[in-house]
């Protein structure tokens, strides 16, 4: 690592780099088009944006300019000043200077803030800082004006919609290109994209966002996916639950949905008349689970109790998260509940945890992973969060007791608690850097009490039962569209929905395809036979787009002798061999779950 302070090594410094590049992009828009007014404009992850109110929009020819403008700012190395203003003179400047964003945004500051600017030249934006002291600093042929968005001023729908140019850069041209090309190439592996190519899934209009329909071969994988999970959990002492998609508020009321995720709910009725039912999609399992353990009267020979289902649920998304099958507003979850005693949570924990890893090494995510404790914040802003500072105090001692003891490595999520308890979140990224949550082992100390959950221990007193919320394999449409992007498309040959594709060179071979077909088949393999009256590469190229694993070539040479001329999806032409060894070998790849 750099021992110097002025390299991306130092994210303050990158940081600062790229909001100073902002203000050079809003100083290019107010050079070449002044009528336009300024909001704001902050370093992110991977480069920085700016939102305009512009009467026209944002073209590429557009952002060229922009970009060639952005650059001989640079080379005029024009000094960022920094000087404050009270809020009166703030304001009245910014009026006289046509800003009607900026004059919100000063009204709206603390009656005690500091109100700062930064000039450079002819240009000066309301800016908190810090800045480079120059324009100079910044490498012009480094950066990339990328894309242009909608996007609502200040996060809201009621407000209105401006311009959002996104753009990136960095200290040498080098790091720019390289940046590029791994863009180009997240581009080609974006599930958004690529899975709809691919007819995996698709979107209508008229059914809604974020409500993706799967076609049959998104449809085969998932079910290929939940059956696994089921049947390997099943092994584990899981127990199989069905429960319903919907339920009367007075069951949310109990478990504090209600109260703490009514926004995030589709309700069926109306919430705020209790004079009538009303009923609503359910975001979370959970309540609906403790009523197998409410069914009758439990002991401590009952626990652990592990309940899984494989749980569509309904979360109410703002229309601007909606991204592909990586977040929707109905979905489909490996979802489980363990009740248990106190002194076998550490135990259960690790068995949850075993369980993910498990099956995200299997499917080739977990190496991606990260892991984040979530904690609550103790402030509870807005009411949050259930319980009392000394629950929560318990709940976070013990989950970091435990993964102290299973050599987690982990980062802390402040604020990220769920409203009931803290959880461990294991993080993934998509091809653009944006991350998510794909499983979860959340530890409960309160729901049980509100829900009324009792068993007899021991001693033969009532007690509490501690419960344990996790996933495993987490939300099948999210995993599905990383391991979309994670391969390319050309997913394991153990989860593809077409695993052989049958390509006869001449009809007089079509009986013999049907039979290699159909034995291949009764071994229980995917197999899809192309019979179209098309030439061999033609069907060759077809079956390669559609990264089938493995392609039969059959003619008049394999009819006869009964062999098969074998093609594999990376190695390509592997040869001519025996029904049977080609069996073995594909049997081997699918048993042992290859990537």
């Amino acid at each position: 690592m750099s021992d110097s302070p002025y390299t991306f090594e130092n994210p303050e410094y990158k940081k600062t780099y790229r909001h100073t590049t902002s203000h050079i992009l809003a100083q290019a828009v107010k050079r070449l088009y002044p009528e336009i007014k300024l909001a704001i404009g902050p370093a992110i992850e991977d480069g920085f944006y700016y939102d305009f109110d512009s009467p026209f929009a944002f073209t590429p020819e557009i952002l060229e300019k922009l970009e060639e403008e952005m650059r001989k700012i640079c080379k005029e190395n024009i000094p960022l000043e920094r000087f404050e203003l009270p809020r009166a003179e703030a304001v009245k400047f910014m009026e006289e200077k046509g800003e009607p964003y900026k004059v919100e945004l000063i009204n709206d500051l603390p009656a005690d803030a500091v109100i700062s600017f930064y000039k450079q030249g002819d240009f000066t934006d309301l800016c908190a800082g810090p800045h480079l002291n120059a324009t100079g600093r910044v490498k012009g042929n480094a950066i990339k004006l990328t894309s242009c968005t909608g996007a609502y001023w200040r996060g809201d729908s009621k407000k209105k919609m401006l311009q959002r140019i996104y753009g990136t850069c960095f200290m040498k041209k080098a790091e720019l290109d390289e940046y590029l090309a791994r863009q180009a190439d997240a581009l080609k592996r974006d599930h958004n994209k690529l899975g709809r190519e691919l007819e995996y899934f698709t979107t209508v209009d008229v059914v809604g966002q974020g409500l993706p329909i799967m076609l049959p071969k998104g449809a085969r994988v998932i079910q290929l996916l939940q059956r696994w999970v089921e049947d390997y959990e099943q092994s584990k002492g899981y127990l199989l639950t069905k429960t319903p998609l919907m339920a009367k508020r007075e069951l949310y009321k109990i478990s504090g949905h209600w109260d703490h995720y009514l926004d995030g709910m589709f309700v069926i009725g109306d919430p705020k008349d209790e004079t009538k039912e009303c009923f609503a999609l359910r975001p979370m399992t959970c309540p609906f689970q403790y009523q197998v353990f409410l069914n009758r009267a439990r002991s401590y020979r009952d626990l652990p109790m592990r309940l899984g289902e494989t749980s569509t649920l309904f979360r109410n998304e703002d229309s601007g998260e909606m991204h592909g099958l990586i977040r929707v507003r109905q979905f489909t979850i490996s979802e489980g509940h363990l009740i248990l005693r106190p002194e076998q949570l550490e135990q259960e924990f690790k068995g949850c945890l075993e369980l993910i890893q498990y099956f995200l090494g299997t499917v080739g995510l977990l190496e991606d992973c990260t892991f984040r404790f979530s904690q609550w914040d103790p402030a509870n802003p807005k009411n949050k969060y259930e319980g009392t500072p000394e629950q929560w105090n318990e709940a976070q001692s013990l989950m970091a007791k435990i993964l102290d003891d299973l050599h987690v490595e982990h980062t802390i999520g402040f604020d990220e608690a769920a409203f009931y308890g803290p959880k461990l979140d294991v993080q993934y990224k998509n091809v653009f850097g944006k991350e998510d949550t794909l499983a979860t082992i959340q530890i409960d100390l309160l729901l049980a009490k509100q829900f009324g959950m009792e068993y007899v221990d021991v001693d033969g007193k009532k007690k509490s039962p501690y419960i344990i919320h996790r996933t495993s394999l987490g939300c099948y449409e999210r995993t599905l569209a990383y391991l979309i992007e994670k391969y390319a498309g050309a997913l394991p040959m153990w989860m593809m929905p077409t695993q052989v594709m049958i390509l006869p060179i001449t009809d007089r071979i079509n009986d013999y395809a049907k039979s290699v077909s159909d034995r291949l088949t009764a071994a229980g393999f995917r197999v899809e036979t192309d019979l179209r009256s098309e030439k061999i590469g033609y069907k060759i190229r077809e079956a390669q787009l559609q990264k089938i694993p493995y392609m039969l070539v059959l003619g008049d040479k394999e009819a006869e002798s009964g062999a098969l001329a074998v093609r594999g999806r990376g190695e390509g032409d592997l040869g001519t061999m025996s029904y049977d060894e080609f069996l073995k070998k594909i049997a081997l790849e699918r048993d042992t779950k290859a990537k």
